[in-house]
């Protein structure tokens, strides 16, 4: 899928650029505010590809502005227990601030969606920081919404647990 000079594609985990463009996306992600403002050590740099290579619940979309690396979503297929069918989680949607407003995310999204709807899910989850406004415009323009079932009992709540 291409588009504005941008090119996007599932990546191919074994493709040493695709490999190189996910650990360079996903590090300039974590030193991001929005990402935690603290790069990928050296355990995470050097085990990321290999273990995502090694799950097939795992796929990650890239964008590339000619041979340049400006965007990656990575996606986890889950189950939906409600449904009986899986479910993906995109996991992280990173885009270079170079690059930011001009339609990366949205692009990487439809393909991530694509590639989930050829696996049968029913849906797509994420998470954002309820700050990252211009993440949450963009969602909210290509359909997510907040998780509820009942809406008198509220919207869900994203925790976490370290295990460290």
């Amino acid at each position: 899928m291409a588009g504005h000079g941008i090119t996007v594609l599932q990546a191919d985990y074994a493709h040493p650029a695709h490999a190189d463009a996910l650990v360079t996306l996903l590090d300039a992600y974590a030193r991001d505010p929005a990402g935690g403002g603290k790069g990928l050590s050296e355990f995470a740099r050097s085990r990321l590809v290999p273990e995502l290579a090694a799950r097939p619940q795992a796929y990650s979309v890239l964008a590339f502005e000619g041979e340049l690396p400006v965007g990656l979503v990575n996606c986890f297929e889950g189950f939906s227990t409600f449904a009986g069918r899986p479910l993906v989680n995109v996991h992280d949607v990173a885009v270079l601030a170079s690059h930011r407003g001009r339609g990366v995310a949205g692009q990487m999204l439809a393909r991530a969606e694509s590639i989930a709807r050829d696996r049968g899910a029913v849906k797509l989850t994420l998470e954002v920081l309820s700050a990252n406004h211009g993440a949450m415009r963009l969602y909210e323009r290509i359909g997510f919404a907040g998780y509820q079932l009942d809406p008198a009992m509220g919207q869900a709540v994203f925790l976490q647990k370290w295990l460290t």
